[in-house]
């Protein structure tokens, strides 16, 4: 397997004095005396120092790459994290740590010792600044602590960031049952979830020393992310380690622990048969199934290239990898339905085409370039028809449904918010307005300044007063949410809490034309039924090709449950709940 950045063997100067090899572990989040910033790249912990660097200009510091847990190598492969010991000795913190082991732009890159975070303030004196922790998305088999570049964020928030990597695929989430063999928490199968929560008590007991205040920490995901923090609000694990919350794309979603094995004992099946340690693939699927000694010590010396290359391609659907699961002891067996929340000032944010980029992504469209789609008039009605409807449903799945399902027994504020910037292509040109809109990921250089993944394909967009003007009204929204858990300011339109009766406010809508930003309160709303019933009424498309569409496209989704019954899919979520 590749490994695209520095071993961290090389970061680390170890300290092997007897006193240190049996003192209380620094990194566990519990920190011996209290860390004091000082302005600069070199900051100190009980092991030892951490040097980073500064970037932007010289008005952010920047470390990168620092540790949070043991390696989960060998034994601890599939066991909750280790606290790192004060023995790690000083870390150089000018590079990135490895990518957690994925399937990256077609190549299996990555390495099993990623449990890294990366920090970012500004370059100032100050203390107690509040601290933003972010998860980041790739449905939890792709990604890095490096998809958020908060470089810029830092100095605009005034705040310490902190983006976490966290192990993926099935090293991550796995519930085979001969891995039910330590904790209660280590046998629910959610490792990753152990990772964020680890990382979560790293960053309380530790980011005083980078000027961070330990007692005043939000934390945010985009997409598998968002989804990770909506399943931290009804998680006992992680009660205390946060106090706000923001899930960006997000929405509800758990996997149930025993139907999610027998996916995922198909998916090893052909490993096992290609080693000859069994003779087809159902005596292997069976054995998989298995408790026993033979089988763990089998995956455990699985090389991790072969594992992150598998239930790959899931486009948002749960039943292809599942995560997620409803143990009993990490998550609640009976998933959000009937839920204690942890309940802390929550911002669920969404976009206006949310679906435009899974939709240009299936087989069904992604065989054309853009420019041969917009030529083709039948072609672009049916992309069009599968787009939007997908986009309101998928909209839904992030922000309104989960407010109505949370509102009576959620004892914070809910803040929803839709950016419907995107679609006037008088803004932002004829191909983003008609193919993709306001996309899955447009938030990210409004709020970050920067143009990356899908975004940096239309730098230009982004780079216009109007733009400009829309990404300094959210900056605001977002400093006063993460020093006060409250989003509203001076000179902001007021952003109201979710209210579920009819005529009570919903989302903040953000928009901008070429010279300003354009925000208002809104009380409309949109139920699920009525975009079914849209859907049957819809004539755009040959009746045929609409069934099709909502078939073949449109199934399995995060949000299609009810649309599979529905119509009468064949849906996957009958496998997976």
């Amino acid at each position: 397997m590749e490994l695209p950045t520095k071993p961290r063997t090389a970061q680390f100067v170890a300290v092997l004095t007897g006193t240190l090899l049996f003192a209380v572990p620094a990194w566990s989040g519990a920190a011996i005396g209290s860390p004091t910033y000082h302005q600069g790249i070199v900051q100190y912990l009980e092991h030892g120092k951490v040097s980073g660097r500064e970037v932007n200009h010289g008005k952010t510091l920047l470390w990168l790459g620092i540790p949070y847990a043991e390696p989960p190598v060998g034994a601890l492969r599939w066991k909750a994290p280790r606290p790192l010991p004060a023995s790690v000795g000083d870390i150089d913190a000018t590079r990135s740590g490895p990518l957690c082991p994925q399937l990256h732009a077609g190549r299996l890159v990555g390495s099993e010792d990623c449990l890294t975070l990366d920090i970012y303030r500004p370059n100032s004196p100050e203390t107690d600044l509040p601290v933003l922790v972010y998860i980041h998305g790739g449905n939890n088999q792709n990604g890095t602590s490096q998809e958020f570049d908060a470089r810029h964020l830092a100095v605009t928030v005034n705040a310490v960031v902190v983006s976490v990597n966290y192990r993926l695929g099935l090293l991550g989430f796995n519930s085979l049952p001969t891995l039910r063999n330590g904790s209660a928490e280590e046998n629910s199968g959610n490792f990753s979830l152990l990772d964020m929560s680890q990382a979560l008590r790293w960053v309380k007991g530790n980011i005083a020393a980078f000027g961070g205040d330990g007692g005043n920490i939000t934390v945010a995901g985009f997409s598998a992310g968002g989804r990770d923090v909506m399943a931290m609000l009804i998680s006992p694990v992680f009660n205390g380690r946060f106090q706000k919350a923001i899930s960006i794309s997000g929405g509800m979603t758990v996997a149930n622990a025993e139907a999610s094995a027998r996916l995922t004992a198909t998916a090893l099946a052909p490993l096992v048969v290609a080693d000859n340690v069994k003779a087809d693939q159902e005596a292997a699927y069976q054995w998989l199934l298995a408790a026993s000694p033979e089988v763990d010590d089998y995956l455990r010396v699985l090389a991790a290239d072969r594992l992150a290359g598998l239930m790959t391609n899931a486009g948002i659907r749960m039943a292809v990898f599942p995560h997620l699961f409803n143990d009993g002891v990490v998550l609640p067996k009976d998933g959000f339905a009937k839920a204690t929340y942890n309940s802390v000032p929550l911002i669920m944010l969404t976009s206006s085409k949310e679906f435009s980029l899974f939709a240009r992504s299936d087989p069904e469209f992604a065989a054309i370039s853009d420019e041969e789609l917009m030529a083709d008039a039948e072609g672009l009605r049916a992309y069009a028809f599968a787009n939007d409807y997908g986009s309101k449903l998928y909209e839904l799945f992030n922000a309104q449904d989960s407010a109505t399902a949370m509102f009576a027994g959620y004892r914070a504020p809910i803040y929803t918010l839709r950016i419907a910037w995107g679609g006037n292509p008088n803004i932002v040109g004829e191909r983003m307005a008609t193919v993709y809109g306001s996309f899955h990921g447009v938030w990210i250089p409004f709020v970050t300044s920067a143009t990356s993944g899908f975004s940096a394909g239309f730098p230009a967009v982004f780079d216009n007063p109007g733009a400009r003007d829309l990404s300094g009204k959210l900056g605001h929204y977002l400093g006063n949410f993460l020093r006060t858990g409250d989003p509203n300011g001076e000179g902001l339109v007021s952003w109201e809490p979710w209210r579920s009766e009819t005529g009570g406010p919903t989302q903040l809508v953000v928009d901008a034309d070429a010279d300003k930003a354009i925000i208002s309160m809104t009380e409309e709303r949109m139920r699920y039924d009525d975009v079914l019933a849209e859907m049957e009424a819809d004539r755009s498309i040959p009746e045929a090709d609409k069934r099709y569409l909502i078939e073949k496209v449109l199934n399995g989704r995060w949000f299609s449950r009810r649309l599979d019954q529905h119509f009468g899919n064949a849906s996957p979520w009958i496998i997976v709940e």
